[in-house]
Parts: structure tokens; C-alpha cells; sequence
């Protein structure tokens, strides 16, 4: 917040939001901008092709919210395994801290999908308009026909990729294929449409205009990530005692004799930094540690025959002379959290049973009496084939002596047909001689097995009730 006196009448007004200047940040080579270029391109890649690569003939990551069905990479998932979903983002969450806590924002410099994407429209930016100084000056020049046709060759240049990603992203939800033809041929559902939009806007204004923005005032981890840092996490940090007293020299200068630290005060650290901060104030929140600030800081102490490192990953125990400890508590017990949950999930997906059973009780009546003075209780049991093929079922039913099973069908139980993918409904009366009840609440247990693949079944208790003795 604050204070601005405006011309007119002398007025003052207070300002909760800082009017925004655009920043041109500096392109970048190095060790670390190569990591970030190798880290974009993967993501990228995994994003938009994964969509394309078919698993066992499905596409495989494909979320069929009609169908009620995940595939991904040649598994399907129904919404009784949206456990594993919880998981994974218990995982990923875990993974956040722990990275954080060992070595800073990594995920906001080198993962996060609004980095990722504004240094994509940066990259094309820097093709239509020019470097930092032309693009700053191209900004400054009146209108002129050269003007308008760069800004909006870049314009329709960051929308047809907006738009592409839009499309991608629906490809998740809608098989790729399918919509890209509907798309060609003007045939794209309502909903469809919504979405390729919404996101290809959001990818527009995120990266296009908003940009730091986004990281500075939008994000919550800029806000929290802090609480996750310790004198040992690893951060991209300025030397003081090294760089201090900052000076301009000429390169042959003795910057020791002339009383002048590493710095030379080029500012190319703030003119390289995506959020236009000055690293040499300290650690900010407005860092997304992107090390653009280390190469080019190295690039600059090496023309000058210095040191490389003034500007560095490092920690503020080794900033201050102490030894750094990676492995402390808190990074042991995210270690090992991340470990555990990660091996129960994978252990737990090897040992999935893709077969569920579902059992309801008629609830209209308690019990009632058939013909033959058997005590009958009337259930609807669902059986669910999640595996990839067709199978031959066997139902069997124990928990009470002498309790016989009836489809009201007539269907065999020992072999019931149920297709891949589909949910078999039937209904069903346990009959019991009301002599061999014991209680009026009884525990029965239904067993479901495939006769074709013995390692396929389930079992499922249910109540029994009868007549009170």
C-alpha cells in the first residue's frame, strides 16, 4: 500500500495495489537455464503427446467423466478408486514440502505450469519483437504499420498456442482424436467449447499479461513457503560479504586495491530476474528461483576474471561460515513419509482386484415367509467386471447352516456372464428354516468369483434378519 498526490487540487488517495510496470526480462544462458530449457521441454512434451499414445488400444490418460472411467497407461479406474487419487495428491503434496525444504522454490522455477508457460511466450516474443533493449524500444515507438504487425503477429501467435493447449487439455476428457475432428469440423460440444476456451484464455492472460503477477500476487505458496524454509534449505542467495562494497571498475582494475567487492553493480541480475527483483536485497518472496540471476551473474564475474558464485545456490549457515545439514529431521520425516505412502500405493495398485461387489438389502420388509415356511430376505447384489475381459462368474453365499440362494430370474448362480466394463444387477432371496436362525440379526457372507480366473473374487457380508425367538 501506498500514498499517491495527484496533480489536480493536491489531492491525496491511498492505492492498495502498486500500478504494474512491465518487465523485460534479460534471455539467459547458462548451466541453469539449460536445466530449465531440458525441464520445460519435458513437461511440455509429456503434455501435449501424451494424449496421442495409445495403451493396449485406449488412449492412455483419458478421464471418461460420461463413463464414469480413468484410463491411464492401459489401467481403468472407476469411482471406487478415487482413493488412489487422494493418494497421488497426498504424494504430490509431500513431495512439495520435501523439495522445498531441501532446496527452496524448485517447483515454482522449474515445473510450475505459469512458469513453463510464460517463458514459452516470452521464447516467442523474443522472435517477433527482438531482445530486452529492442522490445523496451519497440514499446516506446509510436504506432507505425511495422508496430502493429509485430504486436499482432505476436498476439495471434500466443492465441493459436493458447488455443492448442486448450485443445489439448479437453484432449484428456474428450479422446484427442475425436475432438480434434469435431474441432476441424466445426462440431465441438457445448461443454467442449467452454473448456478449450476457458483454459486457452487462462494460458493467454497468464502468461501473456499477467505473468509475475500471477507468482506475486496471485499464488499461495509465495505466501507460505517461507514456513518450509530453514538456515540449512538450499537458496539462491548473494555473497554481501564477498560482493559488498558494489562499485563499477574497469576490468583491469584492482577491485581489492580500490576498496570495491566481486560486485560491479551491472544490475544484470535484476534485468535477468522474471519478477524484477533485486537479489541483492535478499531472500524475497517474490523469488521463484529460477537461477537466471546465477547464470548471468557468472557470465559476468567470468568477463571479468572473477570467482564464479557471487550470486548462488547456498545456504544461510554457509553464507554466515557454518556447516550446512541436508539431512535434518524435517527433511528425514518427509523422506520417509514420501516413501512409505508411496510404496503402500503402488503395492496396493499391483493387488488391486478389478471385480467389485455391491449389496443392498430390500428394506421394505424385515423378513418374510415363503410358501415352503422358509424365513426369506430379498437382496440386490451388483457386480462390477473392472478387468479388461469378459468373465464367467460363480456366487456363493455362507454364515448361516442349511441358507440357500434364488435368483428371482431364475438365473444359474454358479455361472453368471458379466462383460468387461459392465455392472450386472441381480436379485436375490436367501431362505433359511426359521429352526436354524439363531438371532434375529445375522451376519451372511456373499463370495463372487471368476470360474475362468480363480485369483478374480471379492467377498461381502451383509445382515440376515429373522423372526425373534
Amino acid at each position: 500500500m501506498k500514498k499517491e498526490t495527484e496533480d489536480n487540487g493536491g489531492e491525496t488517495k491511498t492505492v492498495f495495489y502498486k500500478k504494474r510496470e512491465k518487465i523485460y526480462p534479460r534471455e539467459v544462458k547458462g548451466v541453469f537455464a539449460r536445466l530449465r530449457s531440458l525441464s520445460f521441454i519435458v513437461l511440455l512434451g509429456a503434455f501435449y503427446l501424451l494424449p496421442w499414445i495409445n495403451v493396449g488400444g485406449i488412449q492412455s490418460l483419458l478421464f471418461d467423466i460420461p463413463d464414469r472411467k480413468f484410463h491411464v497407461f492401459g489401467l481403468t479406474l472407476w469411482p471406487q478408486d478415487f482413493f488412489y487419487l487422494a493418494v497421488i495428491l497426498i504424494i504430490a503434496a509431500l513431495t512439495l514440502f520435501f523439495v522445498t525444504a531441501m532446496a527452496g522454490r524448485l517447483w515454482c522455477g522449474y515445473a510450475c505450469p505459469q512458469t513453463v508457460y510464460t517463458e514459452i511466450f516470452l521464447w516467442i516474443e523474443r522472435r517477433i519483437e527482438g531482445n530486452r533493449l529492442k522490445q523496451i524500444k519497440l514499446d516506446k515507438a509510436p504506432w507505425t504499420a511495422e508496430k502493429y504487425m509485430r504486436k499482432g503477429f505476436k498476439h495471434f501467435a500466443w492465441i493459436f498456442f493458447s488455443l492448442w493447449t486448450g485443445l489439448t487439455f479437453v484432449g484428456y476428457f474428450t479422446p484427442i482424436r475425436e475432438l480434434i475432428f469435431s474441432a476441424l469440423s466445426f462440431r465441438l460440444g457445448p461443454w467442449e467449447t467452454f473448456w478449450l476456451l476457458f483454459y486457452g484464455f487462462a494460458t493467454y492472460g497468464n502468461a501473456g499479461w499477467l505473468r509475475e503477477q500471477v507468482c506475486i500476487y496471485m499464488c499461495p505458496y509465495a505466501r507460505f513457503q517461507s514456513a518450509m524454509f530453514e538456515k540449512d534449505t538450499l537458496i539462491i542467495s548473494y555473497d554481501e560479504q564477498r560482493g559488498e562494497p558494489r562499485g563499477s571498475r574497469k576490468k583491469k582494475a584492482d577491485h581489492e586495491a580500490l576498496g570495491l567487492g566481486s560486485c560491479v553493480d551491472c544490475s544484470m541480475c535484476v534485468q535477468a530476474c522474471p519478477t524484477g527483483i533485486d537479489i541483492r536485497d535478499g531472500l524475497q518472496y517474490q523469488c521463484i528461483g529460477c537461477a537466471a540471476c546465477v547464470d548471468i551473474c557468472d557470465e559476468v564475474m567470468g568477463k571479468m576474471g572473477y570467482e564464479k558464485g557471487l550470486v548462488r545456490y547456498t545456504t544461510e549457515h554457509a553464507l554466515e561460515g557454518n556447516a550446512t545439514h541436508l539431512f535434518r529431521p524435517r527433511v528425514i520425516i518427509y523422506a520417509l513419509l514420501l516413501l512409505g505412502i508411496t510404496v503402500a500405493l503402488i503395492i496396493s495398485i499391483l493387488n488391486r482386484i478389478p471385480l467389485e461387489l455391491n449389496i443392498v438389502r430390500d428394506r421394505n420388509a424385515l423378513y418374510r415367509e415363503s410358501g415352503e415356511g422358509l424365513i426369506e430376505n430379498v437382496y440386490t447384489l451388483k457386480v462390477l467386471n473392472m478387468d479388461d475381459n469378459d468373465h464367467q462368474y460363480m456366487i456363493t453365499i455362507e454364515g448361516l447352516e442349511g441358507i440357500r440362494m434364488v435368483a428371482s430370474d431364475g438365473t444359474d448362480m454358479e455361472n453368471i456372464s458379466v462383460k468387461s466394463e459392465e455392472i450386472k444387477d441381480l436379485t436375490i432371496m436367501l431362505q433359511v428354516d426359521p429352526e436354524k436362525i439363531p438371532e434375529v440379526s445375522n451376519t451372511v457372507f456373499f463370495h463372487v468369483q471368476a470360474i475362468d480366473k480363480p485369483e478374480l473374487k471379492q467377498e461381502e457380508n451383509t445382515t440376515f434378519i429373522g423372526p425373534a425367538k
